[in-house]
């Protein structure tokens, strides 16, 4: 079962190292996420968010492959290529998984100015090893889809109690 997380940080720079981190305990194989964004606002107030997965873009180079492929059968992988990525682009952009988009803006709308949110939708990790690497950035837990007793286990490993 894959569980959302969605971590406070007072800047975009430690959200940024965040998720750096978030990259470099996966290839440890500590942690495994199925989604993650970064979402900011500014102090004039706007709200800005970066995704790691992009379904488009995925979908296209994935059309593009079949395209190419199914091209080549019919001795036009040029054609097959273009209408594969196209093909694909299109079923990407309307595939929506991981973090819900509504969902990141509405949390992101509630940072007050200057703050950021890190979201994660973790598949599986190895909880003591995560929580020790994040404590340093002193997160704040802003909403979980964990059970009451976990997510209060989760709020005393991040504040070191």
């Amino acid at each position: 079962m894959t569980d959302l997380v969605v971590l406070g940080f007072p800047d975009k720079e430690k959200a940024e190292a965040v998720m750096r981190l978030g990259r470099e305990l996966s290839r440890q194989e500590l942690l495994d996420l199925e989604d993650a964004a970064l979402a900011w606002r500014t102090q004039d107030g706007k709200i800005h968010v970066e995704q790691t997965y992009h379904p488009t873009a995925t979908g296209a180079a994935g059309g593009a492959l079949w395209g190419t492929l199914f091209g080549m059968l019919f001795l036009m992988p040029v054609f097959g290529a273009a209408v594969g990525a196209a093909s694909g682009a299109a079923i990407g952009k309307l595939t929506d998984v991981g973090v819900n988009d509504a969902f990141i803006k509405e949390v992101a709308g509630t940072l007050e100015p200057g703050r950021a949110a890190v979201f994660a939708l973790v598949r599986r990790s190895t909880p003591d090893r995560v929580r020790e690497a994040l404590r340093p950035f002193n997160p704040t837990v802003l909403r979980t889809s964990l059970t009451k007793d976990r997510e209060e286990e989760l709020v005393s490993a991040l504040q070191g109690t």
